[in-house]
């Protein structure tokens, strides 16, 4: 029985990690129906910002990662202003394939900077004593990805049912045209979603750096690898996001548990959960709090 709390204890703070990792797709497909397959590359951007203030300027980690949420408040906007701005009002897919080529781009600019081959991990800031609940272990930096994915999902969802500018992002994805038209900024919207985005991957980068090493092809793939959490949750829903992140990950950590004895080489905890997520698509294909469209022909 301990065995098995204890995978679902992890499953859980990995879930957790996994949404705060897949907020970055959310904002920007709420605010403006177009898929970021970049958030990837800003999530190893924002976690070498961070180390690079605690290591190389010797802030206190705390201070660096708020220092490094705020910068990459500002690279995210300068990224909607560079290259998705110039495709507002172009098709769906062209934008998309933009943000293709985008992580491409960043990739390779990481690659031009110490970042490219660094092989490291954030200094101790935390205890190296797990904490203990009767024979169940927690690490400190799992309950660290648990709070800060609480506090992030708390204050967008204020945000976004509370504030007008919020709502007004809530408009412009249901109808771009229609937003104009009430005076609603369209350019703004998208680039407070790309900009949000950026803070939620510098939080996510800097939880994952912390648990398993700065690495610039670990980093990046974590932005495919929580897909189908978005996809599960619901591409427009960030609760959706952490019910997903969430189940993919006590999913993942049932299977390696049970299940990798019997399949030579194991990794059913990479492919267990896409089997549950076909099951659970055929069902509900919005996801599981998406929001279902409706068009008329």
């Amino acid at each position: 029985m301990i065995y098995f709390l204890q995978l679902i204890v992890t499953g859980v703070s990995i879930g957790c990690i996994y949404a705060l990792a897949a907020l970055g797709f959310v904002l920007i497909y709420k605010a403006s129906r177009v898929i970021n397959f970049a958030q990837g590359e800003l999530i190893a951007i924002g976690a070498f910002i961070v180390y690079g203030l605690t290591v190389w300027l010797g802030l206190p980690i705390w201070l660096s990662l708020i220092a490094g949420i705020i910068l990459m408040f500002l690279v995210g906007r300068g990224i909607e202003r560079t290259f998705l701005r110039p495709m507002i009002g172009e098709p769906i897919i062209s934008v998309i394939m933009v943000t293709i080529g985008m992580a491409s781009l960043l990739s390779g600019l990481v690659f031009f900077t110490p970042f490219g081959t660094l092989t490291s991990r954030f200094p101790g800031y935390l205890p190296d004593t797990p904490l203990l609940f009767g024979g169940i272990v927690l690490r400190w930096e799992q309950l660290v990805g648990v709070i800060l994915t609480l506090v992030f999902v708390s204050v967008l969802i204020f945000f976004f049912t509370r504030s007008t500018l919020g709502i007004a992002m809530r408009a412009v994805a249901d109808d771009q045209l229609a937003s104009l038209s009430l005076g609603v900024s369209v350019e703004r919207v998208f680039g407070l979603a790309w900009a949000a985005a950026g803070m939620s991957a510098t939080a996510a980068g800097f939880v994952v750096g912390s648990l398993f090493g700065l690495e610039l092809n670990s980093l990046t793939s974590i932005g495919l690898r929580v897909f189908p959490v978005v996809v599960l949750g619901g591409l427009d829903s960030i609760a959706g996001a952490v019910v997903g992140g969430v189940i993919i990950g006590v999913l993942e950590q049932l299977a390696s548990g049970y299940l990798d004895a019997f399949v030579p080489g194991g990794g059913t905890g990479d492919v267990f959960p896409f089997l549950v997520l076909l099951v659970i698509l055929l069902v509900k294909p919005y996801g599981l709090f998406g929001t279902e469209e409706i068009e008329r022909v």
